[in-house]
C-alpha cells in the first residue's frame, strides 16, 4: 500500500479550534485548511470576523476556506466579498443551495466573474457537480466539495460518484474536487485512487495516520492487550 508521503491527493485539515488549526498548518502533509459555522459553533467561536482574521494572520501560505452564513443570496455575496478580502489564500465557501433549495449558480457565476476563489460546498449529486462546473470561471481557482461521507451514510457507495465527478471537472482546469466529510482513514486512499484532488480530514481521523501500514498481526495483539488491560483495570471477576 502507498505511504502517506506518496499520495497524490492533498489533505486539508478540517476544524475550528485556532490552536489545532495552526498546529495542523505546520505539518508538511497538510496542504490547506477548512472550517464551517457548525465547527466554529462547537469550538465556541463568538466573533466570526475576528476568528477569521486571526487565522489568516497565522496562516498565509496555504489555502483556508471560510463559509458564508446567510440564507439570502444578496447577503451571501456581500459576505463573500468581505471574506475574500481577508487574504489571497482565502477561498469562500458557498452552499450549493440555500435552505429553500434555491440554487447558488447565479451567485457563483457573479463571484467568479469578480475573481473570487470559491469552495462550492454541500454537493451530493452528479447533477449538482455538472451544474456548478458549468458556471465556474475556468480562469479562477475553485473547489467543488462533494460530501462523500454523507452519501455513504445513506447506504450508497460514494466512490463511483466521486470518480465521475473527477471526470466532470476536467473541463474546468483550475477547479479541484474535494472529497468532503470522510468517515474513516481508508477514504484518503480511496480518494487518491480515483484521482480526487483534495480530501478534508478532521483531527480525529488525522490522529490515525500513525496506523498506516501497521502490521495487522501486531494490531491484533494490541487489541487483545487493550481488552485485557481494561478488564484488569475494571477489577472484573466471575
Amino acid at each position: 500500500m502507498k505511504r502517506i508521503e506518496d499520495l497524490r491527493v492533498k489533505i486539508f485539515a478540517d476544524g475550528a479550534d485556532k490552536t489545532g488549526m495552526v498546529e495542523m498548518y505546520k505539518k508538511p502533509y497538510i496542504m490547506g485548511l477548512t472550517t464551517n459555522p457548525t465547527l466554529m459553533r462547537k469550538a465556541g467561536v463568538k466573533d466570526y470576523r475576528a476568528f477569521g482574521r486571526e487565522i489568516i494572520a497565522e496562516i498565509k501560505d496555504k489555502p483556508v476556506c471560510f463559509e458564508v452564513f446567510s440564507d439570502d443570496f444578496g447577503e451571501m455575496e456581500r459576505q463573500a466579498m468581505e471574506i475574500a478580502g481577508w487574504g489571497d489564500n482565502v477561498y469562500v465557501k458557498i452552499p450549493v443551495t440555500n435552505t429553500k433549495q434555491e440554487s447558488c449558480y447565479p451567485l457563483v457565476e457573479r463571484l467568479t466573474a469578480r475573481k473570487v476563489k470559491l469552495n462550492v460546498t454541500a454537493l451530493t449529486t452528479l447533477d449538482q457537480v455538472r451544474d456548478v462546473t458549468a458556471v465556474l470561471n475556468p480562469a479562477v481557482p475553485s473547489y467543488v466539495s462533494v460530501f462523500a461521507g454523507r452519501i455513504a451514510d445513506t447506504g450508497r457507495d460514494p466512490v463511483p460518484l466521486m470518480a465521475a465527478s473527477v471526470e466532470m471537472l476536467r473541463v474546468s482546469p483550475k477547479a479541484e474536487l474535494i472529497w468532503a466529510s470522510p468517515r474513516e482513514l481508508l477514504n484518503i486512499f480511496q480518494a487518491d485512487a480515483i484521482g480526487c484532488h483534495i480530501i478534508t480530514v478532521t483531527n480525529d481521523i488525522l490522529k490515525k495516520l500513525s496506523l498506516v501500514g501497521l502490521d495487522l498481526k501486531d494490531y491484533s495483539l494490541d487489541t487483545v492487550k487493550m481488552f485485557f488491560n481494561d478488564a484488569c483495570a475494571a477489577g472484573y471477576e466471575l
